[in-house]
């Protein structure tokens, strides 16, 4: 028994941050599921995970409960909701990660959460059609559909090939997965679809953000950290200067990996000017 928890142990601390964040919700839904049973056995009024870290509509809940605005991105109603989420994460999230840091992956993350709870409670408490319906949100998909429609919408062109159906660009897989909520609204677990939309305008969002050429890390520190409380920096001038890459051998082939690298997943057109410009100047030398 000690072995295999240290196995896991081994296996969270060796894991990158996708396998991580895919650990919590599986240790977090086998407590609420142990919760559930507790709360049968003994007669007790719901469940105590649920009452405390699901997301409420009544705005009043969130005032004395603020942190059910990211808590309920890692409970799950059920083993396939938790199931197709996490293989979703897993497989897009390790995408998210050949392009974008592990600090970019929880800004997307979290803030699709958060986002999909934001459009989640404006809804029920807005629009008509919602406001006498009793229900809480929980999962991780608002947080899940940041990740694809950020990464789609950084290398829109990148396919993505399924057994049967062939290759299929990420583009036209996040656009469905929209479509999909988007139709699915009046059916059934509208504030579900709903919270899915808000992750995908915010997933989109951040990389249209981060095309501009500006830092997600800086934009997120800024929602919570004035620029006169940021502690200033103390740059230290180099009177040699290090010679360019493109005159060091070594340091332009491993960037010149890296281009071919990124065009054989991606595709030329997804270059930088500053990268169709180096390989330019290297073609000529």
């Amino acid at each position: 028994m000690n072995n295999w928890i240290d196995n896991l142990k081994q296996k969270y601390l060796i894991g990158n941050i996708v396998e991580k964040i895919i650990f919590i919700n599986v240790a977090i839904f086998i407590v609420t599921y142990l919760f559930n049973t507790l709360s049968f056995l003994f007669k007790s009024e719901g469940n105590f995970i649920i009452n405390w870290f699901a997301l409420s509509p009544h705005l009043n809940t969130i005032i004395f409960k603020p942190w059910t605005i990211i808590s309920y991105g890692f409970i799950h109603s059920g083993f396939f909701h938790i199931l197709f989420n996490l293989l979703f994460l897993y497989y897009i999230g390790n995408l998210f990660l050949d392009y974008f840091s592990k600090k970019q992956f929880l800004v997307y993350y979290l803030l699709g959460i958060i986002s999909g709870g934001i459009i989640y409670l404006l809804s029920y408490n807005y629009l008509p059609a919602l406001k006498t319906q009793e229900t809480v949100l929980v999962g991780a998909s608002a947080g899940v559909t940041a990740i694809l429609v950020g990464i789609a919408s950084h290398i829109p062109n990148y396919v993505l090939r399924f057994r049967f159906i062939g290759g299929i660009k990420l583009l036209y897989i996040a656009i469905a997965f929209i479509a999909l909520d988007l139709i699915q609204i009046p059916n059934g677990n509208a504030g579900g679809h709903l919270a899915h939309i808000g992750g995908a305008i915010i997933g989109y969002l951040l990389t249209v953000y981060l095309n501009q050429g500006k830092g997600i890390i800086e934009w997120f520190e800024n929602l919570f950290i004035s620029k006169k409380q940021k502690p200033l920096k103390t740059v230290y001038k180099n009177k040699q200067p290090y010679k360019s890459n493109i005159n060091n051998p070594k340091g332009q082939q491993i960037k010149i990996d890296r281009i071919l690298d990124k065009i054989s997943k991606s595709g030329y057109d997804t270059l930088t000017k500053d990268e169709k410009d180096f390989l330019f100047k290297v073609g000529k030398n």
